[in-house]
Order: C-alpha cells, then structure tokens, then sequence
C-alpha cells in the first residue's frame, strides 16, 4: 500500500475541510498521505487531486468510531510516521438543559473515541517508525465553555485531556504528541453540520467577522508543527482569527 522510503501520514476525516486541506499539504511537505474518511467519493476525489499533483497519496474509506474497521485499517499499513486526529465535529447548540443526549453521545463517540481508537490502533506502527507524531485537532471549545456548546465543549476537553495524558504516558517514546486547537474556522461543513442543514443560522456563525480562519490555515498551522525537528513538540497550540479574542469575544463589522 505505501513505500518504504516515504514517510506515511494518516489523516482522519479528509474528505472535506481541514482534513482535506491537511492531507493536500502533508502531501506537497513529502509524505505519502492515507486519507480516511467515511464518504469514499469524498476522500477518492482529494486523492487524486493530490496524485495529479505530482504527490503520493492513499483513499482508505472508514469510521473511526468501527474499532474492527479501525484495526483492519491499521493492519494493512506498511508503515505510519504521523496520525492525524481531525474528525470530529459539532451537532446542535440548544442549552445543557434541553440538549439532546444522542446528540451528545455522537460527539464524544467521534471527537474523543474516535481519536482514542486511531491512536490506540497505530500507536505500535508510529512508536516503530522511530520518529512518530500524534496530532490531535482540538479546538479552543476544548480549553473554555461557552452558552449553547455544552456538548461540543465537553466532547473537545475530552480530546484535550486524551492528548494530554497520552503525552505523559509516553514521554521517552519516539513519539510525539502535538495539540492545535482553532478558533473560529470558516470550513464548507462545520457549521451547516452543526445547524442541520439549516445555511442561514450557519451563516450567522461568521456574520460580520471579516476574516475567519480557513481551512488551510488550520492545515498550515497543522504541518508546520508536524515538519519541527524530531526533538522540538509543540505541546499546544491555539490558534485564532485576529478578530476573536475568546470563544465569546468576537469583533464583528455589521
């Protein structure tokens, strides 16, 4: 499936966004990139983007939240140098006390057990590679609340608190364990997923702020971190748009 020279990154929902974003600069920076994701159209067509583009890359469709899947998937890797956490995502933003549990559930199922179960699969081939980096996409939700995000909130500190521990866990490991948390990211999907469908409260998200984050800032950021010298960890790293200060403090131009 991969080649023994070119190192391997794994990227976990790649077919849209930050995921495909990462995967297309990860690729341009000289790995070989593995894109998963469940929509297999998605995640074929950035692959062959990146292929046409003269890099190496992989499409490998999968659920992070399948272990049997996840395992096979990590079985039939010759080799992986870096993993990127990325799926996740927001459903809904009514308050704690009329949330949808289900809601909440799916949440953490992607954001933090799905992470757990990619980083539990391929943690054996990133510790043999001798030189492994564990990315895991956070989110500023991860390190403050705010109203209406409870479930997403709590789903991100629980990513948060994975990567965390995981780095002390394996400190002396060839291994790395690199944290990047966005602010506000205008992405195709985030925030259409989140409302449902529903383009017009998505919209309202962004309204006013003249210049959000974009999916290739975040996937920037992402392999810049990644391509540090082997000794350097960038434990944490939030990143923000210049007109948000906080989760709750956003300069909008109306």
């Amino acid at each position: 499936m991969t080649t023994a020279r070119t190192p391997v990154a794994v990227v976990t929902g790649a077919g849209s966004g930050i995921g495909a974003a990462t995967a297309r600069q990860l690729a341009a920076a000289g790995f070989h990139v593995v894109l998963t994701a469940r929509r297999k159209d998605r995640i074929e067509a950035v692959a062959a983007e990146i292929t046409a583009a003269g890099h190496q890359s992989t499409a490998h469709p999968l659920d992070v939240t399948d272990r049997p899947a996840v395992d096979s998937f990590a079985a039939s890797l010759d080799r992986c140098d870096v993993l990127v956490n990325n799926a996740g995502g927001a459903l809904g933003a009514d308050p704690v006390a009329t949330g949808d549990p289900a809601d909440w559930r799916r949440m953490y199922e992607v954001n933090v057990i799905g992470t757990l179960n990619l980083t539990q699969a391929l943690l054996p081939a990133l510790t043999a590679s001798g030189d492994g980096t564990v990315v895991v996409l956070s989110s500023t939700a991860g390190l403050a609340t705010y109203e209406g995000g409870g479930g997403y909130v709590a789903a991100k500190h629980g990513a948060h608190v994975l990567a965390e521990t995981l780095r002390l866990e394996i400190v002396g490991t060839p291994v790395r364990v690199i944290e990047i948390a966005p602010g506000m990211v205008r992405t195709e999907e985030f925030a259409t997923t989140r409302f449902r469908g529903d383009t017009e409260k998505a919209a309202k998200v962004y309204a006013g702020v003249a210049e959000p984050l974009s999916a290739d800032d975040v996937a920037d950021t992402i392999t810049w971190a990644v391509t540090r010298p082997s000794h350097v960890n960038i434990d944490l790293l939030v990143v923000r748009p210049r007109a948000q200060a906080s989760n709750s403090k956003v300069h909008r131009e109306l």
